[in-house]
Parts: structure tokens; C-alpha cells; sequence
């Protein structure tokens, strides 16, 4: 079994956000970047189908800044493979992302796909349903728990309320994965060193996304800031705010 696992760097939330002259994105020359957080989960997952299960785990990450860290990190962790896709935008928006992604895979050979469920840096966390629609394949977001046997693939999805339900679905498939079954693992920065010197990165151009119906953001600009926040003290203050308001 092959499975890709694409890996996207979005903004460091700990830092301050710093919007562009253009005020229609962030200024990505100036913000601290890192891997998003269920990118790292799906990568998880994959590693954890190979080593129960066999198989092929690449790395797939559309070229920036610091993306060779972050796919020589993939490979430290347990990656079989690492790719670099050249030639297209790595803040573009989710549809084109899809389809830059669709074409890696199609020459890659996938089986199945396993992307984060959703990052920090889209605004509608659609990224796994239309890769599916581009790829033409069964997909489905917030699993958990996947297990693949006999060309099919059984897995978890959580609802509302915390229920849980079992699927199966055939493959090849794309699953949006909320939770790893184990935590991330970590690589320590010796191997990552290591691998450095001993792997090798593989560059794939990109497809042309063309034409997309993606939406478009016509104005960014910071939070207003308030006053701040007044602290009570005791039930009378409480008591007296709410009389302020008008509410008793």
C-alpha cells in the first residue's frame, strides 16, 4: 500500500499575525511558520499503518521556506519518501491546493491519502473533501483509528456529542484525520541532521490548477482592541455590574 500524506506549514499562533501592504493576506516574510498540527496526526497515522499493517509512507509538501525541514523531519520520524512539489503557491487557497495535490498524487500511485483535518491557516477546512472531488474518490474527514485489510479500509468517525460510528470504505480513498492513534513522535534534531546528509528530497512540478471556484478575501485587518477586561472582586461587584447593564 502507498499512502501520501501531504504536509502544510501554517503561521505560529503563539507570534503575532502581521497582515500585507496589499491588507488582503499575511505578510508570510515576516511570520514564523510551523507544521499544522493534524498534518503532524495524519503523519502519525500513516506511520502507524505501516508499521502494523506495511506499506509506503511519502511526504508530500508544496515548496517554501523551511519545507525541506519539515520533509527531512517526515522522513526522521519514519517516512519512506519525501516530495517536493515545485512551482505553485504554498498559501493558495484550498481549491487550488486540491488541485495541485490531485495531480502529485495521480503520478505518485497512491492507495489511499491522508490529509489534517483541517490547519489554522484555511478558512473552511475543505482541503480532504475536494481532493477527494478532484482525485474522484470515496472521501471523509474527522477519523480516527483507520485499519486497512483486503483492499478496503475500516475506520472511526465522531459526531456531534462525542458518538462514534464505524465505517468501512474501498480503496483508494482520502480520509481528513483528526487524531492519531498515538501521540506525533517526536525526531530528535541529531537524526533529523542525519537524514539530511544520508536521504535525498524528490521534486515534482506542479500541474496547473487553472481555473478554480475559490472565494477570495477582499479586506484583512487586525482585531479592534478593547479596554480590557475589569476584575471582580466579590459578589457585590458582580451584583453592581449587573445593575449597570440594566439586567436586575
Amino acid at each position: 500500500m502507498k499512502i501520501v500524506v501531504p504536509l502544510n506549514q501554517v503561521p505560529d499562533l503563539v507570534e503575532d499575525l502581521e497582515i500585507a501592504d496589499s491588507g488582503k493576506e499575511l505578510d508570510f516574510e515576516v511570520l514564523k511558520m510551523k507544521l499544522n498540527e493534524f498534518d503532524d496526526h495524519a503523519l502519525e497515522e500513516a506511520l502507524q499503518i505501516k508499521e502494523s499493517s506495511g506499506g509506503e509512507v511519502t511526504a508530500v509538501a508544496v515548496d517554501g521556506p523551511e519545507v525541506d525541514k519539515v520533509l527531512f523531519t517526515a522522513l526522521a520520524k519514519g517516512a519512506d519518501k519525501a516530495v517536493k512539489i515545485t512551482g505553485a503557491n504554498p498559501h493558495a487557497d484550498n481549491h487550488t491546493q486540491a488541485r495541485v495535490l490531485a495531480g502529485a498524487v495521480g503520478q505518485l500511485g497512491a492507495d489511499l491519502v491522508l490529509v489534517g483535518v483541517q490547519s489554522a491557516g484555511d478558512r473552511d477546512g475543505q482541503l480532504g473533501p475536494l481532493l477527494a472531488a478532484y482525485l474522484n474518490w470515496p472521501g471523509v474527514c474527522v477519523v480516527s483509528g483507520l485499519k486497512p485489510e483486503g483492499g478496503k479500509l475500516t475506520f472511526h468517525k465522531e459526531y456531534a456529542g462525542g458518538l462514534m460510528a464505524e465505517f468501512e470504505v474501498d480503496l483508494p480513498a482520502v480520509m481528513g484525520v483528526q487524531a492519531a492513534r498515538a501521540t506525533p513522535r517526536y525526531a530528535p534534531v541529531s537524526k533529523v541532521r542525519q537524514v539530511q546528509t544520508t536521504a535525498k528530497i524528490e521534486s515534482l512540478a506542479a500541474a496547473a490548477a487553472g481555473d478554480v471556484p475559490a472565494a477570495s478575501v477582499e479586506k484583512m485587518e487586525p482585531p479592534v482592541k478593547g479596554a480590557g477586561a475589569k476584575m471582580l472582586k466579590s459578589a457585590a461587584d458582580i451584583i453592581q455590574v449587573l445593575k449597570e447593564k440594566g439586567v436586575v
